[in-house]
């Protein structure tokens, strides 16, 4: 039986996106969700309690839905997961918890800043070029996450020019070409939210990838509302709204407001007109709708240690693993996403650091050696040629030498800096 996490992701994202605020930004909620739900498993008590609250579901609940969706990975979605810690750091307990990981969850030793930007890069289609995180010598562990796509739309976008958008949009003196849907192959309809009150919905589904048991696709939902009403509750519209779209058949439309119960006008969401025209439909009430939209792309990186997203409790959960109660952490996430007229495409990495605490104060003596006056200058050949580790016939020779007494100015040529070719 698969569990069903929507409910707890539009939850999480609630939260996720209150903290990154309003301005323009890109997230995924399930890439932090999912290191939530791997470090689940080994969470007792207290912290235990700490995780499922932020998950929105029970550990165990979670932990299931995270192998499901590891196990069958999306074809359009790659996805991976990664566990890397320090040698010599190991325990019993993390041993344990490391063996509940999904099989494709990659471990090891702990990469360094080159390999774990590498990770990224592979793990997202080359869309996010470096991993969140910086590794120090305070890292013992870190737990990761990527997801990517990048789709071609069923049906591209037509081209319309900005001032479509309406004579109330900003946007519209400032580009000068939008996207406007085609007549087929989009879902296009006003529908009243419980959050963000009544909404303009676009919904364009990406080219299908067709496998032996059927088909997978992607549908990417837009949803405005009233300028007044908040970033988060049109976020939230808009997950509720995607999730009753994804089980809609293809020609239905979820929570649809009829146009007929809508004022004739432009308003900042629409503007809706009357014409005549032949129609079979009931009545003789032929509803059409079309949608523009900008081009648009993203990148961001949040910062994940709010309580409320569950990372400090994944701190807990690894400290008491390894027996290193306090460890600190540092979680973020990297993430970008471009929509154009013939496809789309995102990424994130998510990465959680546990750390040791910084070694306590103490003094440090720094030297500045000065060579300021008469002083030796020796210059040595060294030489490996033969192999093996035997040194060859030049290796220790003194080649030059010399006895400086008489310094020079620095030329003016030498003063500003020049950096050559290697």
């Amino acid at each position: 039986m698969t569990t069903d996490i929507r409910t707890p992701l539009a939850r999480y994202a609630d939260r996720l996106h209150a903290v990154t605020g309003d301005g323009h930004h890109v997230a995924s909620p399930l890439g932090a969700w999912l290191l939530l739900a791997l470090a689940a498993p080994a969470a007792t008590g207290a912290t235990r309690a700490a995780l499922e609250e932020a998950l929105g579901t029970d550990a165990e609940s979670a932990a299931t839905a995270a192998h499901a969706l590891l196990t069958a990975p999306h074809p359009l979605v790659p996805s991976a997961t990664a566990f890397w810690h320090r040698s010599g750091r190991a325990s019993a307990g993390l041993d344990g918890w490391r063996g509940t990981l999904p099989a494709s969850t990659a471990t090891g030793a702990l990469p360094d800043q080159a390999g774990l930007d590498a990770w990224a890069r592979e793990q997202t289609l080359g869309l996010v070029e470096a991993f969140p995180l910086t590794v120090t010598p305070q890292v013992l562990l870190v737990l990761a996450s990527a997801l990517a796509t990048r789709v071609s739309w069923a049906t591209p976008f037509e081209v319309a020019p900005a001032d479509a958008l309406g004579s109330g949009s900003a946007w519209a003196g400032a580009l000068r070409r939008v996207l406007r849907s085609p007549r087929y192959g989009h879902r296009c309809w006003i529908a009243d939210t419980t959050r963000a009150g009544t909404v303009a919905v676009h919904a364009a589904p990406a080219r299908p990838a067709r496998t032996a048991d059927g088909a997978a696709g992607l549908l990417v939902v837009s949803v405005v509302a009233a300028p007044d009403v908040p970033a988060g509750d049109v976020l939230a519209a808009a997950h509720e709204l995607a999730a009753v779209a994804a089980d809609t058949p293809e020609g239905h439309l979820p929570a649809r407001r009829s146009l007929f119960d809508v004022p004739l006008g432009e308003g900042p969401l629409w503007t809706l007109r009357e014409e005549p025209t032949r129609t079979n439909a009931p009545e003789g009430r032929e509803e059409r709708a079309t949608a523009v939209l900008p081009c648009w792309s993203a990148r961001s990186r949040h910062g994940l240690s709010a309580p409320g997203l569950g990372f400090p409790a994944v701190a807990r959960v690894f400290g008491e693993l390894l027996d290193e109660p306090g460890l600190e952490f540092e979680a973020a996430q990297a993430a970008m996403a471009r929509y154009g007229r013939y496809g789309f495409e995102a990424a994130a990495v998510t990465g959680f650091a546990a750390t040791l605490s910084l070694p306590p104060e103490g003094v440090a003596r720094v030297a500045e050696l000065r060579f300021g006056h008469p002083y030796a200058v020796v210059a040595v050949a060294t030489d490996d040629r033969a192999g093996g580790g035997t040194p060859g016939p030049w290796h220790g020779v003194p080649v030059f030498s010399a006895w400086v007494a008489d310094p020079e100015e620095l030329p003016e040529a030498d003063v500003a800096d020049r950096y050559e070719d290697a």
